[in-house]
């Protein structure tokens, strides 16, 4: 782990940790009660992913106002938004909205800090667990006080991987090749589903549907913690446009004996 850092970086890490941990009050308290919407693209939205957006995005542009400041629930879906900035913010207010709303405990506030558009830290609160996520290259992984890693061994016929039910129905038999190697879980957060992977909680992650805003945050945190990344339908990373309207995203995550594997059972991909 390194142990010198930009004061830039190191100001807006502590700030992220600070902004998310100040909502944590308001997910719980709404949880399983808020009203919620269904918007045009078929996702659901709440009052509360809408104030934690403003809380966070208000929060951090008095510190930093030079930076960007991109949310899933705070744009218009007109056109794509350049990245300009050196350091832009990528948050999901709610990652796991259906559960939030139907109150099941698995959703997550997930901020992701980027530099150049590459994601370099990233914050997540489990509120399932009640644990606070955070971790970037050079800074290691920490789930909650503890210091973590990916699991670095080979996967077995026991191995955990995260795995939601594909929007396209021609990966549908992922499903059985992943459950005839392995056992799923699908908890309905995409950003837990991988910052379990770099916790070392899962072995592996595929998912066929996520959006840049769903896996930011994560991204960095797997990386911090020796995990690897195929993204089967292209690089994401540098980010070069928030666009609300983007293609999903296909990608295996895991350490890089069980990405091999994975992209093993799951041909054609």
């Amino acid at each position: 782990m390194l142990t010198s850092h930009s004061t830039d970086l190191v100001a807006r890490i502590a700030a992220a940790k600070s902004a998310v941990l100040a909502e944590t009050e308001l997910l719980h308290r709404e949880f399983g009660r808020v009203e919620s919407k269904w918007k045009t693209d078929g996702t659901r939205v709440t009052a509360v992913d809408i104030e934690i957006s403003e809380n966070i995005f208000r929060s951090l542009a008095t510190q930093f106002p030079g930076d960007q400041y991109f949310s899933e629930e705070l744009h218009a879906a007109d056109r794509p938004i350049p990245v300009t900035a050196r350091f832009s913010w990528v948050l999901d207010p709610i990652d796991g909205t259906n559960n939030y709303a139907a109150g099941i405990a698995q959703c997550a506030i997930a901020l992701a800090l980027l530099e150049n558009g590459l994601p370099v830290y990233g914050v997540i609160y489990d509120h399932s667990r009640r644990v606070l996520m955070h971790g970037g290259p050079g800074f290691g992984m920490m789930d909650g006080e503890r210091q973590v890693r990916i699991k670095s061994e080979g996967p077995t016929g026991q191995s955990l991987i995260g795995f939601h039910t594909p929007s396209e129905r021609r990966f549908a038999p992922h499903a059985q090749n992943i459950a005839a190697n392995f056992k799923l879980r699908a908890l309905g957060s995409s950003a837990l589903h991988l910052a379990y992977v770099a916790a070392g909680i899962f072995d592996g992650t595929v998912d066929h549907n996520v959006k840049v805003w769903d896996i930011a945050a994560a991204v960095p945190m797997v990386q911090a913690a020796g995990g690897e990344f195929l993204f089967v339908t292209g690089e994401v990373f540098p980010l070069r446009e928030f666009d609300l309207g983007m293609k999903r995203i296909f990608y295996l995550a895991g350490s890089g004996k069980t990405v091999d594997a994975l992209r093993s059972v799951l041909q054609p991909l």
